[in-house]
């Protein structure tokens, strides 16, 4: 396949001066924030998705649009919108199907949740890259079975076995090399606005993509360099160059990533209740001691499997942003929408936290009501 070649007219954005990556992205929604970023700083980008989506993206580029920290006057509502057909980076997008030559790409970024992996064509194309043995940079809540072997390095005493009872099909993780997979935390918060084309994101939340070193030294440097890359891109408004919010930052620590959990652990998953779903904010201001109680019992178990204090966000940090999470999360949404598979970083840490001698009522609630809300969805769909 050939790549979509633009004209970088309206924005002077970055060029590399080494040859750019080929980048290919599963997942064109929460993959577009990142792809723009790689888009912006001269690499070449294969995004995967469904059908209609590859086309409208073919034919117009994707748009993301970003707020501007103190700049209310930049944009619309504050927000400035950036176009993948201004930069200098080459775009292609397809379906999971019609990749062909995997042989072209330096890194394989996977942008969805972990129950779509399990989907027709997308497990197939999984087992080809397992094969390929690229480099693979999950951006999931759900660490894959592989990055957990990772970790097991440092816990032998850890039974990956008893966790693949979290995954929705454990299996397409089976053939990946561990060396070759690394985490990044899905922390920036993204969505497409309900009444713009499929090829439109906007960004609520602009925080960091927080991505773990490789084992490999030569991957690591290509993480790094992307992180330089992004880091470096300015995009000109008016006679401004404006520095643009979301970066890649790239950390030696394996645990970075799963600062995160203390989070869905506080706020996503306790807005699961008995027979409604509550914003995040409720789940966590509601009670703020017990969601802080929640919040540094699942911390600990990090620091238990090898985190470092200074790898993890402080609860008080988090609390600050829960004003702003007014809707509930969207593995409550699609639970209370019939989903009949969820990521299920729930069930993940409270396995985990048995296997090292410890328990939270709490999570223990949060799980119980997850599986209930599991069982009524799949019950209703075998009808």
């Amino acid at each position: 396949m050939s790549y979509i070649r633009h004209e970088t007219f309206g924005y002077n954005v970055a060029m590399t001066p080494h040859p750019p990556y080929n980048i290919l992205i599963l997942g064109a929604s929460y993959g577009s924030l990142l792809g723009i970023k790689l888009l912006a700083a001269g690499h070449h980008v294969t995004m995967t998705c469904r059908t209609a989506t590859a086309a409208l993206i073919q034919s117009q580029g994707m748009r993301v649009r970003l707020p501007i920290k103190g700049r209310a006057d930049i944009g619309v509502n504050g927000l400035l919108e950036v176009s993948s057909r201004k930069m200098s980076g080459q775009l292609q997008a397809c379906t999971p199907q019609q990749v062909s030559d995997l042989g072209a790409f330096d890194l394989v970024v996977l942008a969805m949740q972990e129950p779509q992996y399990r989907q027709e064509g997308i497990r197939e194309l999984m087992a080809r890259i397992a094969a390929a043995g690229l480099p693979c940079m999950p951006i999931m809540n759900m660490p894959p079975l592989p990055y957990l072997a990772r970790l097991k390095a440092s816990h032998p005493q850890l039974d990956l076995t008893a966790c693949r009872a979290a995954y929705a099909d454990p299996t397409v993780w089976d053939a990946f090399n561990p060396a070759v997979m690394t985490l990044s935390s899905p922390d920036p918060q993204a969505f497409r606005p309900v009444d713009e084309p499929v090829n439109v994101l906007q960004v609520a939340l602009p925080t960091n993509f927080k991505v773990a070193r490789f084992d490999s030294p030569a991957h690591t440097q290509m993480l790094r360099q992307l992180e330089a890359d992004i880091e470096a891109v300015r995009i000109p408004v008016g006679h401004e160059q404006i520095e643009l919010p979301v970066k890649l930052k790239v950390f030696d620590s394996l645990f970075v990533p799963l600062a995160k959990w203390s989070m869905l652990l506080t706020g996503n998953y306790r807005c699961v209740q008995a027979d409604a779903m509550r914003p995040i904010k409720e789940a966590i201001l509601q009670d703020r001691a017990a969601s802080q109680d929640v919040y540094e019992w699942v911390a600990k178990l990090c620091e238990a499997l090898g985190a470092a204090p200074d790898d993890l966000v402080p609860f008080e940090k988090y609390a600050q942003a829960a004003n702003g999470l007014a809707k509930p999360s969207s593995a409550a949404r699609a639970l209370a929408a019939g989903a009949v598979h969820i990521e299920r970083v729930d069930l993940l840490v409270q396995t985990l936290a048995k296997q090292l001698g410890m328990q939270h009522a709490s999570v223990e609630k949060t799980v119980a009501l997850v599986d209930g809300w599991l069982a009524k969805n799949r019950a209703t769909a075998h009808k």
